[in-house]
């Protein structure tokens, strides 16, 4: 039987929606962290306004969003700098300055506890010791019969486990993609559920949002055979 013209219109368009969707979705997520990136390192170029007319640099002829192609400078800048800082890192003047650097945010009140947290969370990942994340692990978050991949960080919480009268653990729950944001929650040691992944492959599967990797599927059939 012939199919009518709206049947074979929703085959292609569903055929072509499955080839082209990929494609969609990878350019709206690059457009969605140029934008958020953008938001801090259009800030680099503060002089322009000074330089250039308002309606030559905002969007809005005033102030806020700039032109995409003064934003994509202003990329551009921020990764010429950062490889700058990580060149001078490998020198003895450039680690000095480094250095004096992270200590002077140490010292500043209030910033300090914000840079601080956020600078063991990013050496949690980096650093590669034991005494950084320790096991990945699955726990139900935010509610029971959901689960979120964890890092498990801590298997002492002293305090905590003399108030409930039960053994704790401390987990931090990334966010994704970007997993250096997340939340600490401190679970019962009965409610955790360790996995066989490593680190490294726990977060490669944050990161791809939930794909897993090839060492991870691999060890899965391995545990089923």
């Amino acid at each position: 039987m012939r199919k009518s013209f709206f049947a074979r219109w929703r085959s292609s368009f569903l055929t072509g929606l499955l080839i082209v969707l990929p494609g969609v979705i990878t350019f709206a997520v690059v457009k969605w962290i140029f934008g958020t990136v953008s938001s801090f390192t259009d800030t680099l170029l503060f002089f322009l306004p000074f330089v250039f007319q308002p309606d030559e640099v905002y969007k809005n002829g005033v102030d806020g969003q700039m032109f995409w192609y003064w934003s994509a400078l202003a990329f551009v800048i921020a990764i010429v700098g950062i490889s700058v800082v990580g060149v001078a890192a490998r020198y003895y003047f450039g680690k000095r300055m480094i250095e004096f650097a992270d200590n002077l945010m140490l010292r500043v009140p209030v910033l300090n506890k914000i840079y601080g947290t956020i600078k063991q969370v990013d050496q949690a990942f980096t650093s590669g010791k034991k005494s950084s994340f320790k096991t990945v692990v699955l726990v139900e978050y935010p509610r029971e019969g959901i689960y979120s991949i964890g890092f498990l960080t801590s298997e002492r919480a002293d305090e905590i486990e003399l108030k409930t009268q039960r053994k704790c653990v401390c987990v931090f729950v990334p966010t994704t993609p970007i997993p250096t944001g997340g939340f600490l929650i401190v679970v019962p040691e009965e409610k955790v559920v360790k996995l066989e992944m490593s680190v490294a492959e726990g977060l490669k599967y944050i990161v791809s949002f939930g794909a897993l990797t090839a060492e991870a599927a691999t060890e899965f059939k391995k545990l089923n055979d």
